[in-house]
């Protein structure tokens, strides 16, 4: 009779992926210079133009993501702005 391996097989991360679809005018998107953060026990709420509820794992996801963006963002724009880098708003003078 053979033997069985019964040592835990590791588990590899897997990568998160999902699949939207939706109209070329709803991926457009609408323009908001203003949010309201709000939140209770249960959830986070940011309106814009209109209004999302989400749990409070997703809002530090969201925080982390919007935050990283910004930081990458900001030293994009903080190259351009080197008089080594010349940017796009030095040629317009």
């Amino acid at each position: 009779m053979g033997e069985c391996d019964t040592n835990p097989v590791p588990e590899e991360p897997q990568e998160r992926q999902f699949n939207i679809q939706t109209t070329p005018e709803i991926m457009m998107g609408v323009y908001s210079n203003f949010a309201n953060v709000s939140h209770s026990d249960y959830e986070f709420t940011v309106t814009f133009v209109s209004r999302v509820n989400l749990s409070p794992r997703f809002m530090r996801e969201l925080i982390d993501a919007m935050h990283d963006n910004f930081s990458k963002w900001q030293t994009r724009e903080g190259i351009r702005d080197l008089p080594e880098f010349p940017g796009e708003h030095d040629s317009q003078s």
